[in-house]
């Protein structure tokens, strides 16, 4: 991609930073700042949204007859960037970035006219039921049974690691349908309501101290088959679609704006070994943005991210978790998770230690993970083996 802005770039890149410095408040560029993970809490990112989805830029890799704002690759990174750049908080990524795509690529006219606007607007708040105990990276052997009665599903089972379950009214869940087909053939893939009758929603606490998981569990729920996304047995289709726009969601401009402040940091300590290291970051995220540029040209002409969605997942996730450990390397003896504390937006506790590094330690916590969900980054491995090397 050529990162030279053309006049109309720049246009568009300061009417970007008018709109941010206009309705980007404190507040919510606090949230951005003092994030410890991608999901950042409701109360800030759907005020957020609906400033954006006012203007029209509330999905920006969406097609313009769905929402989308219509704009160029350029526009997208610039946009993702600048905003990374205000420390606007990144809005949740399971109904604009995962369910949404997978409904305009295999929903019906019908469940498209339903769902996708009230994602657009945030009046639908998504959560993700894949993973169950004993099936995580192998997902196929999930359990959750649906059994067909009349209209409806009638669902058993539980499903875990489901973050923001406790905020959430929507669902889009995984089930087995057909115990005794091939694991991959007797999955169905159900978009439903959180508010049926039949679901419990039991938190998770992290090692970090925070909210952000859970484990839910189904007794007899009834899902109308009005809520299936494709056909029945055939979940794993749409699983897989949408596990691509998983890997590959987001932009690499919240890291580049990381790297960018931890940069600025260990400069001013003047430790030469942490500059060198922080220097290498920088390094490494030029190659994630060309493997991010090759998905967006995919994506704009309509095509799924592909293999490279695999390749994008590894490089993000291993490089995030590489500047977690500068930082805590930069923090020194204030790497402690105490500094929680002071980590929400509206928190009248004074952090203890670099300012600029108050969230080093839970984000190191929380982004342990990162190298495990959408699949785990072996399980990546091996789809490129398969999809791009033909082993």
């Amino acid at each position: 991609m050529n990162l030279d802005l053309s006049p109309q770039d720049i246009e568009f890149q300061q009417e970007v930073r008018a709109f941010l410095k206009d309705k980007l408040t404190p507040e919510l560029a606090a949230a951005g700042r003092l994030a410890t993970s991608v999901f950042i809490e409701p109360e800030f990112t759907l005020p957020w949204q609906r400033i954006l989805h006012e203007r029209g830029w509330v999905a920006p890799h969406w097609p313009k007859e769905y929402g989308g704002p219509g704009w160029s690759e350029m526009q997208r990174y610039i946009f993702a960037s600048e905003c990374a750049r205000a420390g606007a908080p990144g809005l949740a990524p399971m109904g604009l970035g995962m369910v949404g795509p997978c409904i305009i690529g295999y929903g019906t006219p019908e469940q498209k006219a339903q769902y996708l606007p009230r994602i657009l607007s945030g009046e639908d708040y998504w959560c993700q039921g894949y993973s169950e105990p004993g099936s995580g990276s192998d997902l196929a052997s999930l359990q959750l049974r649906a059994v067909s009665d009349g209209d409806d599903y009638v669902l058993n089972g539980t499903k875990i690691w489901t973050t923001h379950a406790h905020h959430a009214n929507k669902m889009f869940c995984l089930v087995r349908t057909d115990p005794e087909a091939k694991q991959q053939k007797g999955i169905t893939f159900l978009l439903l309501d959180m508010n049926t009758p039949g679901i419990k929603v039991d938190p998770i606490i992290t090692l970090a101290g925070e909210h952000e998981l859970n484990q839910v569990f189904f007794d007899d729920v009834r899902v109308p088959k009005s809520g299936r996304l494709g056909e029945e047995n055939d979940g794993w289709s749409v699983a897989k679609y949408l596990l691509e726009f998983e890997r590959s969601g987001g932009s690499s401009a919240g890291l580049e704006a990381g790297i960018a402040r931890l940069q600025r940091y260990v400069t001013g300590l003047g430790d030469a070994d942490l500059m060198r290291r922080a220097a290498e970051l920088s390094t490494r995220l030029e190659a994630i943005k060309g493997t991010e540029q090759r998905i967006l040209s995919a994506v704009s002409s309509g095509k799924p991210p592909g293999p490279a969605a695999s390749m994008l997942k590894i490089q993000r996730t291993e490089l995030m978790q590489a500047v977690d450990e500068v930082a805590v390397m930069a923090n020194g003896l204030y790497a402690g998770v105490h500094q929680l504390d002071a980590v929400h937006p509206l928190s009248n506790t004074p952090p203890i230690g670099p300012a600029e590094l108050v969230t080093a330690m839970p984000r190191y916590l929380n982004n342990r993970a990162g190298s495990i969900y959408g699949g785990s980054n072996e399980v990546q491995r091996g789809i490129i083996a398969k999809g791009v090397l033909g082993l």
